[in-house]
């Protein structure tokens, strides 16, 4: 049986690092690059609209590539119209705005189009084999293209990184009030701003290593941090609240034969009120061997471990949660991706590979963009980014129902079987 396969749903001309959805515009934004060497991969953060096409299948176009000089976006986030993107020891914030306009063709008709910001052309009803000729009707509204017009604007920098030797900014989240951002690099110490003031509310030092990663609670009020030293760390402001030991209860694994990867918060998928705290485990050292990954569940309130699962031999690159909290999804080094329900950490989608190279990023779709519903008849679906240039969409479809027609057969042939039983026992 052949490797599935999964079609891209867009492929960059730089290396990606990252991939978020914006919910309000319905706009999916990656970003990556080649960094500062001068190989001539461009540096950029590019903006997509993605379509339905169908119940269940997606398609993508470019809008707009803003670039980013000669610094490569590694991570990033997006919140209220602002991107705050990781470049090297620095977190830039830029602000986007989507607007729709129309375009006058009959202006144009020497073929030489403006550049909207690079945005994407749709033909009217016109010509569409020529589109620089005016409609022959004459009609004022067979000349215009509307056009999705993306503005970029560069608000600020902060310093998120002081690593004297080789400064990078590893992770950078916003609070989910919107009122903080927190960054973690190479340093080890975690950076918090007011947002939007970005007036610095304090920074302390989270880890002996680098920071790995971080997630704050829905109600803004308690942050996890994960560094290189082994550690899972629960912080309410920069006072350390406890740290967290998945192994407790595997006594065969001793304690730094693995290190914690990521974590993320998300909604109770079972309970209504309940908070869950995701954490990923990869083995600190690899073997000819290579021992199993782990994916752990805790209760988001007391930090106790509720369930732990292996997640194959493939180390793990990245993890990812659906807003609903329905789901988990993974990313490995291998390039493979995968989709566990959260609640029993078992397996529900899984492709070999399905990027020529590390996973590096992961992000769910809402289940409504503009306020319109974009999961079709997929259960979920997830977006997954890789060194190897491409955007892929992962969608878990739905079960198809049993017919009714079928159910009724069902019922006819168990009566039959028992209107024979009873009566061959009639005869014995």
């Amino acid at each position: 049986m052949g490797k599935k396969k999964v079609l891209d749903l867009y492929r960059a001309p730089f290396p990606l690092y990252s991939v978020k959805v914006d919910a309000a515009t319905g706009l999916v934004i990656t970003a990556g690059g080649g960094g500062a060497s001068k190989t001539g991969i461009q540096n950029a953060v590019h903006f997509l609209d993605l379509k339905m096409v169908g119940e269940n299948q997606y398609s993508s176009s470019l809008l707009h590539s803003h670039n980013t000089d000669k610094r490569a976006t590694m991570n990033m986030a997006v919140g209220d119209g602002v991107i705050a993107a990781g470049q090297d020891g620095t977190c830039s914030l830029m602000k986007f705005n989507l607007c729709r306009q129309k375009e006058d063709r009959s202006d144009h008709k020497d073929g030489n189009t403006p550049e909207l910001s690079n945005a994407r052309r749709r033909p009217g009803k016109a010509d569409k084999g020529n589109l620089n000729k005016p409609a022959a009707t004459g009609d004022k509204s067979d000349m215009r293209d509307e056009t999705d017009l993306i503005t970029v604007t560069n608000l600020a920098e902060v310093l998120s990184d002081l690593n004297p030797n080789d400064p990078l900014q590893k992770v950078v989240r916003f609070s989910p009030d919107m009122k903080l951002l927190l960054t973690g690099g190479t340093d080890g110490f975690i950076r918090v701003w007011e947002f939007p003031s970005l007036k610095k509310q304090f920074d302390f030092k989270a880890h002996e290593e680098e920071i790995e990663d971080l997630d704050m609670s829905v109600e803004s009020k308690l942050l996890v941090t994960v560094g290189r030293d082994f550690t899972c760390t629960v912080w309410s402001g920069n006072q350390m609240i406890t740290g967290l030991k998945w192994c407790e209860t595997m006594p065969h694994i001793s304690e730094k034969s693995y290190r914690y990867m990521a974590c993320r918060f998300g909604n109770g998928e079972e309970e209504k009120d309940a908070l869950r705290l995701y954490t990923v485990q990869i083995p600190h050292k690899r073997h000819k061997n290579p021992p199993p990954c782990y994916i752990t569940k805790w209760d988001g309130k007391i930090f106790l471990p509720m369930l732990t699962s292996h997640c194959g031999t493939e180390v793990i690159s990245s993890l990812a949660v659906s807003d609903s909290g329905k789901f988990l999804g993974l990313g490995t080094v291998t390039g493979s991706v995968a989709i566990y329900i959260a609640f029993s950490l078992q397996k529900l989608y899984y492709v070999n590979e399905s990027h020529g190279i590390v996973v590096t990023d992961l992000a769910f779709l809402p289940d409504f963009l503009k306020g319109q519903s974009i999961k079709g008849s997929n259960k979920t679906a997830m977006l997954s980014v890789a060194v190897d240039s491409r955007c892929q969409i992962h969608a878990v479809t739905k079960g198809r129902p049993i017919p009714v027609w079928l159910l009724f057969c069902g019922f006819i042939f168990v009566g039959l079987l028992f209107f024979l039983q009873f009566h061959f026992q009639l005869f014995l």
